[in-house]
């Protein structure tokens, strides 16, 4: 009896998380209007019909089929939204909405799959299962939904206020006072990824490493947007001396003059908000491009700071240990940061004094991811997931960089400070700041 007791609630708290993760997603779809449904608010993305279909199938094709054994009901939906699309230099979609099936058809198939996914977890034993045993497929399951509830909200962010049901925002913290000023980092260990058996992980997060980080400066809080406005005005996206090869044939190219929230009227700059456009708040972080934030760091005669460098900075103390969390090692709550939802939109970079690392360092999770210097690869004894071989794999390519941190729209289960998170360089639409070092 003891035994069945506990499998139930095991069970029970698994079927909640799954649950919670549905009404997220749930939520945030009907924040578009059915007539935008089809469109395309990022070229490179997929029509936002992909995704109404993908987050079930993708439960279903690895839940359903390779750990519980269920038969297919709809084969060839199970494969049009199996799988997504990274963003890419050309090569983009040429798909018409008539090529996808309607909302009734997928909403049907959707109901359908839940229906049949949630009555086999309800039967299936957790303890002869092994994958079930140690719930990690669940645990990407979850952790997928909620990657993709952040994706969604950066694609929604691009489309017109007119196609979206406004939503209503928590009120800003009061922000603190804060000067531009760099912190002095000692000399000490940064530890990256952890050992296997230590609890869920994406691929990428094992095993752990241990690296010598020598002495460096580092910006005190994320790059603000009256920060980064001298540097435009300043002339930095017309001077190719900032810029390398590869980036400069980008910006002109598209004919970047600006970051991608920003929009100019006479002499005044806006940023668009999720549903509405404001004056530039001098404070928020600025949400640039990789490209955008090397090109700023070298105006400054800075540079990005690498991984390791991010990773003690907002981990490591000065007596030469490491935190679960900047703030130390207590969970996530919301006076630490912005992220697991509560906001749509940044907030100053000095909102949450209570998040401040062991070495005063401000704003390191939350309210936008922070680029790297450093090129995503494998950490030394990479294995990839037999359930999910290419989610890291196949982006081991030289061309994406390393972000950490989290967004306002980051779940407060993926701030675990191993967490690796990976973008082109020249996406401009991801919710991703950035600050500076001096070696």
């Amino acid at each position: 009896m003891r035994e069945a007791a506990r499998q139930a609630n095991s069970r029970q708290a698994i079927l909640q998380r799954l649950a919670e993760a549905r009404e997220v997603t749930d939520a945030l779809f009907s924040v578009v209007r059915p007539e935008a449904r089809y469109g395309r608010p990022i070229p490179e993305r997929h029509r936002i019909v992909f995704y109404i279909g993908h987050l079930e199938a993708f439960d279903w094709n690895l839940l359903g089929r390779q750990v519980l054994g269920l038969e297919s009901f709809h084969p060839e939906f199970d494969r049009l939204f199996a799988f997504g699309i990274d963003p890419v230099d050309g090569g983009l979609p040429t798909d018409r909405p008539a090529d996808w099936p309607s909302l009734d058809e997928i909403r049907a198939y959707n109901l359908r799959l839940r229906e049949t996914l949630d009555a086999a977890l309800s039967r299936a034993s957790f303890e002869t299962n092994q994958h079930l045993r140690d719930a990690w497929p669940l645990h990407i399951l979850m952790e997928h939904r909620l990657m993709h509830a952040e994706t969604l909200a950066y694609m929604f962010h691009q489309l017109d206020y007119s196609k979206k049901r406004p939503q209503v925002q928590r009120p800003e913290p009061p922000a603190a006072d804060f000067a531009s000023r760099m912190v002095d980092i000692p000399a000490g260990r940064a530890t990256l990824g952890k050992p296997r058996g230590n609890g869920f992980g994406w691929d990428n997060e094992f095993e752990q490493l241990i690296t010598e980080v020598p002495a460096f400066r580092i910006d005190a809080c994320k790059v603000t947007n009256a920060q980064f406005l001298e540097f435009l005005r300043a002339g930095g996206y017309t001077d190719r001396a900032l810029w390398s090869d590869v980036d400069w044939e980008w910006k002109e190219k598209n004919n970047v003059a600006h970051p991608a929230f920003w929009t100019q009227r006479g002499d005044q700059w806006f940023l668009r908000g999720m549903f509405e456009e404001r004056p530039l708040p001098a404070d928020w972080p600025a949400y640039v491009s990789h490209a955008e934030a090397s090109a700023y760091a070298r105006w400054r005669g800075l540079s990005l700071p690498s991984e390791a460098q991010l990773q003690h900075a907002a981990y490591g103390t000065p007596a030469g240990g490491e935190r679960e969390y900047p703030w130390g090692n207590d969970a996530p709550t919301a006076q630490h940061g912005n992220f697991d939802f509560h906001r749509w939109d940044p907030v100053s970079v000095a909102a949450h004094p209570a998040g401040h690392s062991a070495f005063g360092v401000q704003g390191l999770v939350g309210n936008g991811w922070e680029w790297t210097s450093t090129i995503f690869r494998p950490l030394p004894g990479f294995e990839r997931y037999p359930f999910y071989p290419g989610y890291s794999a196949d982006f081991f390519d030289g061309k994406h960089y390393v972000i950490k941190g989290g967004s306002p729209r980051t779940a407060a289960c993926m701030l675990r400070r191993t967490f690796r998170n990976w973008f082109q360089p020249r996406y401009p639409y991801v919710y991703a700041g950035f600050r500076c070092v001096e070696n």
